[in-house]
């Protein structure tokens, strides 16, 4: 059960960590959202977040120097018989 404590001339939520651990929330900025009757509380979710990670490890895979040389590789076609 969480409980209401006052800080300063706010009051702040005091949950219980076996919630918080379950949750997932231990050491995130956290959004509040009203709900029906009572508050929704989630972990915030930044645009982009984890993308420097994904991409330096994709760039780091040998994957991406097949791919890029098969592209690089690629034949050039004219495209004077497309229709713009």
């Amino acid at each position: 059960m969480a409980h209401l404590v006052k800080i300063g001339n706010s009051q702040g939520i005091r949950i219980p960590k076996p919630l918080i651990e379950q949750a997932h929330l231990e050491g995130k900025e956290l959004d509040l959202q009203l709900v029906n009757q009572g508050i929704l509380v989630t972990p915030s979710k930044k645009p982009r977040d984890g993308w420097k990670k994904a991409i330096e490890a994709i760039l780091a895979s040998k994957e991406t120097e097949q791919t890029d040389n098969e592209w690089l590789d690629a034949t050039l076609t004219s495209d004077d018989d497309l229709e713009w």
